[in-house]
C-alpha cells in the first residue's frame, strides 16, 4: 500500500508550539516541535497512517487548515494551544469537517490556571489527551487509528 493510499490524519498545532523545548521547559519539557513531528511520523508509519503535520501562530490560518481537511483527511489530531480557550471559530470549523477530532495538550490544562480549564475544542472532540507530554500525540494517533478501524 502506498502512502497516498493510507488514511490521512492532519496533526495541527496552534500558537507558540514552535517554541516547544525553549518556552517554559519546566512545564513543557525539552522536546521540540521537530521531535513531536518525528514521533508522529514514526507512530503513523507503525499504524498505517499518513500525516500532514503543521504549526501556525495564526488563528485564521489554523481555521483554513481545518477547513481543508473536509473531504481530504480521515481525522484531525489538534493541539489548539492558546486557541483552546478562546476560539469559537476554531470549534465551528472542526464541527464543519464532520471528522473525528482528538485534542492534545502537552501539559495537564486542568492543573493550570482556571482560564485554561474550559476548552471549546473539547466540545467537538471525540477525546482529549492532556498532561502526558509529547507522548500524548502518539496516543492520539493510536486512538485515531482505532476509531477509523471501528468505522470501517
Amino acid at each position: 500500500m502506498s502512502e497516498t493510499d493510507l488514511p490521512l490524519i492532519a496533526v495541527l498545532n496552534g500558537p507558540n508550539m514552535n517554541m516547544l523545548g525553549l518556552r517554559q521547559p519546566e512545564l513543557y519539557g525539552s522536546a521540540t516541535l521537530d521531535d513531536v513531528e518525528q514521533l508522529c511520523a514514526e507512530t503513523a508509519e507503525t499504524l498505517g497512517l499518513a500525516i500532514d503535520f503543521r504549526q501556525t501562530n495564526g488563528e485564521g490560518e489554523l481555521i483554513s487548515w481545518v477547513q481543508e481537511c473536509r473531504g481530504r483527511a480521515a481525522g484531525i489530531v489538534i493541539n489548539p494551544a492558546g486557541y483552546t480557550n478562546t476560539s469559537i471559530a476554531l470549534m465551528d470549523a472542526l464541527l464543519a469537517t464532520e471528522l473525528p477530532v482528538i485534542e492534545v495538550h502537552v501539559t495537564n490544562i486542568h492543573k493550570r490556571e482556571e482560564f485554561r480549564h474550559t476548552s471549546y475544542v473539547s466540545k467537538v472532540a471525540v477525546g482529549v489527551i492532556a498532561g502526558l507530554g509529547i507522548g500524548g500525540y502518539a496516543l492520539a494517533l493510536t486512538a485515531m487509528a482505532d476509531i477509523l478501524q471501528d468505522d470501517a
